[in-house]
């Protein structure tokens, strides 16, 4: 079985090494390297390639969030899950623009952890359950401060397969499990992803399942 390759980033030595010694108990993940900041992240970024980033914010010199860019541009390919301390909705929503997969609490259970892990790996978004009515309440806020059309508005876009993905992504579905579900190509669910993101003014699948949520499109 190919194992999930891991990079940690965090700049507690004790916290990052229980981190790994926990991950390492799970046979289908590899840890693969780890960083105490976010130069070094970006040089491992670079030569390791690795699967799954676990990247905190508050790191000396640019914080996680910040560095979300830069790690994309060195590995592209990585799915980043922010593993953090930080309850602070501002954080939360920048990460999740920033491109970050998932947004975990370090006071997760284990198996929250590790279930998240595989889930963001597989293209899921994952966001810690306490953390999920402050993306709600930022999604009720309506009218964007740049002034453009809030999502309500903008859902009446969608197309009716579109409409289907969403509530797919809403309920934890993988690109491969809605495909099979609408009968469609995994390539096909790529493209309403993209037109979903694109026409909401979203940037992540966790986003529209808070969207999806808030709109009470979930049966």
């Amino acid at each position: 079985m190919e194992k999930i390759r891991i990079l940690v980033v965090d700049d507690h030595t004790l916290f990052r090494r229980g981190l790994i010694a926990l991950i390492s108990q799970a046979s289908d993940f590899e840890v693969i390297g780890e960083a105490g900041d976010a130069i070094e992240a970006l040089r491992l970024c670079k030569s390791l390639k690795p699967d799954v980033i676990l990247l905190d914010n508050h790191l000396p010199g640019a914080s996680g969030i910040q560095s979300l860019p830069d790690i994309f541009h060195a590995s592209p390919d990585s799915t980043v899950i922010m593993l953090t301390v930080s309850e602070d909705e501002a954080d939360l929503i920048q990460a999740l623009q920033n491109g970050a997969q998932g947004y975990l609490l370090k006071t997760s259970e284990k198996d929250e952890l590790l279930l998240g892990i595989r889930k963001a790996f597989d293209g899921e978004s994952v966001i810690s359950k306490e953390l999920t009515h402050k993306l709600v309440s930022a999604f009720k806020t309506g009218t964007k401060k740049d002034g453009k059309p809030s999502n309500t508005s903008l859902a009446a876009t969608l197309s009716p397969r579109e409409i289907d993905t969403v509530r797919l992504i809403a309920v934890g579905s993988s690109n491969k499990e809605i495909a099979r579900q609408l009968g469609i190509a995994e390539t096909t669910v790529k493209i309403h992803v993209q037109h979903i993101l694109r026409k909401l003014n979203l940037t992540s699948r966790v986003q529209v399942a808070v969207f999806a949520n808030a709109e009470g499109m979930i049966s």
